[in-house]
């Protein structure tokens, strides 16, 4: 009778993922805490019901005489990797506690998925967590740090992002803060990351009457003001494209009544102000319609966020400048919207790039190699160490990596394995792709001009052809175009981002500088 008892008051103390809170008292749960506490699993041979709490799970269950404990063994299986069960009740200060799964202890880099998995497995856990108290209305959570406070950190702030500023009914808004003393500079770390991503997310997610060229600039520059003492910033008008001569960037803005601006930053992090800038360029198409080549209806409302790129390099830069990287950075982003009118480039038309190369415009869809040729040719002038170039680019490239990772077609070994090992880290994940000559003669070969803006066989290796044009713009000896077509958005792949515009791989840029800020 006695063991009847204690089940059914666990049952009733604890409720798992669907559910909805009760409280006995009159205080609502929005003016209380949260906390989020982290579990592994036990080991193969370890019996049923054995628990490895986090140190401060450990903490906490102590303070309660081992009440949480206790629970966690009554209420059920053992919670999996990446689900949550949160309990009513326990402790004065926290109302509701959501102890969340971390999966194996000291999981580390698994060499065949490419990432870091313990890290990874924090992030998708505290996500999990800090969304079950959100949809409890619990407006401040604390997260243990589950071993690292940089990925605990990362988890609750990018896991709770929802984009609702256009809506009336919004979620409640949640502040999170490391519970106990532990990696407090790795979760101020974390949390930079994760707003970096955000920065790109919010910008990649808002409508496109909302972010014109003019608007995205002008977001950049009132995000980049607290850094002013390090950071220039450049918003380049039409009249300045034109003395540039970028005949490939002007073929496409021409289209659309809005105006284009060529925005430049620079991040001047370096002691040594001659240290060479790493050099980031970002496709800032802030909506493709496709021009004449009309794309189908269909799903074009997605083509707000083709200026992925520009957003995912100008958030990196303005997160390098909030972390203070000892590391000089410039980055370009060429902002126009590629729209149909009397005014459009019309297939078969010719147009002479900034370094004096003609391209053959057999399809305005192409449209993103042709702003990145001339920001390319324009980016040399500052003596980069390296450049990346950072783009929506083809569909070829969601067709053959899908959102599993961004595909990196690259002249440099040094480069590729700094990308790579900067994307372990995040989880964030990068794929080399090759950059053959084979490619390179498809866009060579053209009718009218030097260069096609499409391949001569089409759709065939539409990625690498996409990649071996752009390479025709650049001399520097470490470049690297990154397609993150694929990764453009999240559909339920990546479980600690919702449904919507992904920002990636912000993180995996960040880390990337930091990387070379910190290594030469």
């Amino acid at each position: 009778m006695t063991m009847f008892l204690v089940r059914t008051a666990a049952r009733t103390a604890v409720r798992t993922n669907s559910c909805r809170s009760f409280c006995v008292s009159h205080t609502h749960l929005s003016d209380r805490k949260g906390l989020v506490l982290g579990v592994f699993e036990k080991k193969e041979e370890e019996d049923e019901g054995t628990l490895h709490l986090t140190e401060a799970a450990a903490g906490f269950d102590k303070s309660l005489s081992g009440k949480l404990s206790e629970l966690l063994k009554l209420s059920g299986p053992a919670i999996k990797n990446g689900k949550s069960r949160v309990f009513y009740g326990l402790h004065k200060d926290f109302p509701c506690v959501a102890v969340v799964g971390l999966g194996k202890n000291n999981a580390g880099v698994c060499g065949t998925e490419n990432w870091d998995t313990s890290k990874e497995n924090v992030r998708q856990a505290v996500s999990a967590g800090c969304r079950l108290l959100q949809d409890l209305e619990v407006s401040h959570v604390e997260v243990d740090s589950c071993g690292d406070a940089q990925s605990a950190a990362e988890g609750a702030v990018l896991g709770l992002f929802h984009y609702d500023q256009l809506k009336s009914k919004k979620k409640t808004k949640v502040t999170t803060q490391l519970h106990g003393s532990a990696d407090v500079v790795g979760w101020e770390k974390g949390i930079m990351y994760a707003e970096g991503q955000n920065l790109a997310r919010l910008l990649m997610e808002a409508p496109a009457n909302h972010i014109t060229p003019t608007a995205f600039a002008k977001t950049i520059e009132e995000k980049l003001a607290p850094h002013a003492d390090r950071v220039t910033i450049h918003k380049r008008p039409q009249a300045w494209i034109e003395e540039q001569q970028m005949g490939a960037f002007l073929s496409v803005s021409k289209g659309s009544e809005e105006p284009p601006v060529f925005l430049e930053l620079h991040y001047n992090g370096s002691p040594d102000s001659k240290q060479p800038p790493l050099l980031l360029v970002g496709k800032g198409i802030t909506f493709d319609s496709g021009g004449i080549s009309l794309k189908p209806s269909a799903s074009m409302d997605a083509m707000r966020a083709d200026m992925g790129g520009a957003a995912t390099v100008c958030a990196s830069i303005v997160t390098a400048a909030s972390l203070k990287l000892p590391v000089n950075i410039i980055g370009l982003a060429p902002l126009c919207e590629n729209m149909p009118s009397g005014k459009a480039t019309k297939p078969g038309d010719v147009v002479r790039a900034k370094n004096g190369k003609t391209i053959q415009v057999d399809n305005t869809d192409a449209e993103g190699r042709l702003i990145l040729a001339d920001a390319l040719c324009y980016g040399h002038v500052f003596n980069p160490r390296a450049i990346v170039n950072v783009a929506t680019l083809t569909g070829a490239m969601d067709v053959a990596l899908g959102s599993a990772a961004a595909g990196v077609f690259t002249n440099s070994d040094w480069l590729w394995e700094q990308l790579h090992r900067a994307s372990v880290v995040t989880g964030d994940r990068v794929w080399r792709m090759p950059l053959f000559q084979h490619y390179t003669k498809q866009v060579t070969d053209s009718q009218l001009a030097d260069l096609n803006n499409i391949g001569k066989y089409s759709r065939s290796g539409g990625a690498c052809t996409a990649a071996a044009f752009l390479r025709e713009f650049v001399k520097a000896p470490h470049w690297a175009h990154l397609d993150i077509a694929g990764v453009m958005s999240n559909k339920d792949e990546v479980p600690y981002l919702r449904k919507g515009m992904s920002g990636r791989p912000t993180r995996t840029l960040v880390e990337f500088a930091a990387g070379l800020a910190h290594n030469g």
